[in-house]
């Protein structure tokens, strides 16, 4: 499978993985400080070709997704749970199956900078995404139905909007969940 965009990855063991699942050009940012340069070059890539950020499921790899977003506006994001990155405990994209790569590869959502705020904070109470003692894996089992990763309420919402998921998608997703407590 040939990527003809750019995918941005933390380090050269991710790149590796990248490599091992599919055919593509990666961009590593050597860690959570990202320096003028590498900024320069994703947002050079993404002027010609495009991006994908793909950054571990962790605290410094969401603060890189965010750092690229506020920099470079208008990429892709793939996004792998937690469960599907960590091997003999340790946590990475490259600790992943190349058929977990390839499938969150296929499921890219592009942010956009202006959201319409379809989803608002009332539909995340509604939907128990919230409040509660199951609100945190409610969000981490949507995340992942929606391929957007897992987010506290907050940065949930705004993910949801970022990614122009719309009501009925959202609505449908939260469905999906429901019937799964249904039939615990």
């Amino acid at each position: 499978m040939k990527i003809k965009e750019v995918i941005v990855v933390e380090g050269r063991d991710d790149t590796a993985a990248i490599k091992r699942a599919v055919n593509a050009d990666t961009i590593e940012t050597g860690g959570s400080a990202i320096n003028d340069e590498v900024i320069r070059r994703i947002r050079h890539a993404q002027e010609k070709r495009g991006v994908i950020v793909f950054t571990d499921p962790d605290f410094q790899g969401e603060r890189i997704r965010k750092i690229i977003s506020r920099e470079v506006p208008g990429c892709k994001h793939a996004f792998i749970t937690r469960e599907e990155s960590i091997k003999k405990g340790d946590l990475g994209v490259e600790n992943a199956d190349p058929d977990v790569i390839i499938r969150a590869l296929s499921s890219v959502r592009t942010e956009v900078a202006e959201t319409t705020g379809e989803i608002t904070l009332d539909d995340l109470i509604a939907a128990g995404m919230v409040a509660g003692s199951d609100a945190a894996d409610r969000r981490k089992r949507l995340g992942e139905l929606l391929g957007i990763g897992y987010a506290n309420a907050k940065q949930m919402q705004k993910r949801l909007n970022m990614f122009q998921i719309s009501l009925a998608e959202f609505e449908q997703a939260v469905a999906t969940l429901n019937e799964g407590r249904e039939n615990a």
